[in-house]
């Protein structure tokens, strides 16, 4: 009988752990898209045509996002039958081992073609890891969490990756600053990625103390967990895996924020060319924001649902995106800050903070970080190309900008829509019962149509 008494819940606990480890990790990944903007056009590729440069550089950046749902299949199966902490560590220290050696890679200068094609391999590396990321430290805090609370201690994985997407610009803040273009573009760039060595020590010491999860023993020891969870998987919750896949499209805000707005307003190619200190400084300030923003509608969903939060955050978003782009392109810097904050500072991190538990709830214990996993990061894969997609659609004219507007907006429309028809009432099921359906998935219990 002892063995069926599941460790006690330790959420702040797991909290940090998610929180740390998602800034740290994200950190890793952000500056990887900060270089790929200002930096790796220049230094990666033939000199000659730089919107081609800068399209094959947003290339390399969307490459990880095509490993991400390749690796959730081999971290969801990880996840659910071997435990969520093995997880968390493994995908710490791939990350930071393949984001240092970008740092030492050669450039296109010095060893030509061989130069983007390690870079590649490399950012192939850390999209496996990020597969991993955020499903297992939303499953290992969500776990953990009371379960009238679960929005609030889960919300700490993404409030974590807004920290990780801070320390990114901070740190190239300075350089791209101080030092001349010459000295950035020789070593400059390469600092960021070499202090992931730290920043890997610190998020390893942090998770390597971490409990697993109460709901994860308890299944392990009554030998619950499921020997294969992608066929049960696949089998019983697919349903809930679609929805996933098509809601992540929000994402697609995101990495339009964080990479396509950067390259767009302070490239020389589009001839508007707002200062990269300005848009750096826009970046941590709306992060900064959104650090205390997504406890606060994470917090709010745990009283009213996961759907209205979520739902209002897609409206505002849209309606956003489509005046921050538009500021960019008209040059109108004060509009431009103040539209940027109230995107991603705010309006985005509404379901920023609760999609999170909105996806957990999905799914049971026994399958839960495989379904977010590949959900996700299928999904996720769409906003990995967004600045590809997003420079095909400009075609080396700022004033198509309403085109990449159109194509954000109709990402959080089918967002939107796959919310909207899921489940209602999760936030009110108890963590031992939530995701459970009846036949083949298809079918919630009472608890879920509630």
């Amino acid at each position: 009988m002892a063995q069926d008494l599941a460790p006690v819940r330790t959420p702040r606990k797991a909290a940090l752990a998610a929180w740390c480890g998602s800034a740290l990790e994200y950190y890793d990944f952000a500056i990887y898209g900060t270089a790929a903007a200002l930096v790796f056009p220049k230094i990666f590729f033939p000199e000659g045509n730089e919107t081609a440069a800068s399209i094959a550089s947003f290339a390399t950046f969307g490459v990880a996002y095509v490993a991400r749902p390749v690796g959730s299949f081999f971290m969801g199966h990880i996840g659910d039958r071997l435990g969520r902490k093995r997880i968390l560590i493994g995908t710490l220290l791939l990350m930071g081992v393949s984001t240092f050696l970008v740092g030492c890679l050669p450039t296109y200068g010095q060893v030509g073609m061989l130069a983007p094609a390690l870079l590649v391999v490399l950012r192939l590396l850390q999209g496996l890891s990020a597969a991993g990321e955020q499903a297992g430290a939303n499953s290992m805090s969500f776990e953990h969490a009371p379960d009238d609370r679960r929005g609030f201690f889960t919300s700490f994985t993404l409030s974590g990756t807004q920290g990780g997407q801070i320390l990114a610009p901070a740190v190239f803040l300075p350089l791209a600053a101080v030092l001349p273009e010459d000295a950035l573009l020789s070593w400059g760039w390469r600092v960021p990625f070499w202090l992931s060595a730290v920043v890997v020590l610190i998020g390893f010491l942090i998770r390597r103390t971490l409990d697993e999860t109460p709901e994860f023993h308890r299944e392990a020891v009554r030998h619950e967990a499921p020997k294969a969870p992608l066929g049960v998987l696949f089998r019983d919750h697919w349903t809930g895996v679609v929805r996933v896949f098509f809601a992540a499209f929000v994402a697609v805000v995101n990495t339009m924020f964080a990479v396509l707005a950067l390259n767009l307003a302070t490239s020389e190619d589009y001839g508007i060319e707002i200062s990269k200190t300005t848009m750096l400084w826009l970046a941590i300030i709306a992060n900064v924001i959104a650090v205390g923003t997504i406890p606060l509608w994470a917090s709010l969903s745990d009283r009213i649902g996961r759907k209205p939060v979520f739902l209002t955050g897609l409206v505002g978003s849209s309606v956003l995106v489509t005046l921050f782009l538009w500021s960019i392109t008209e040059h109108d810097v004060p509009l431009v800050l103040i539209s940027g904050i109230a995107l991603a500072g705010v309006v985005y991190s509404m379901p920023n903070a609760v999609w999170p538990a909105t996806y957990a709830e999905y799914f049971p214990t026994s399958v839960r970080l495989s379904g977010m996993a590949i959900g996700t990061q299928f999904g996720f894969a769409l906003a990995g190309f967004t600045p590809t997609i997003a420079g095909w659609l400009l075609d080396g004219d700022a004033s198509n900008w309403y085109r990449v507007a159109a194509f954000v907006v109709a990402a959080c429309g089918i967002s939107a829509i796959a919310v909207l028809t899921g489940p209602s009432g999760t936030h009110r099921v108890p963590t031992a019962e939530v995701g459970r359906t009846t036949v083949r998935g298809t079918l919630p219990l009472p608890e879920l149509a509630r």
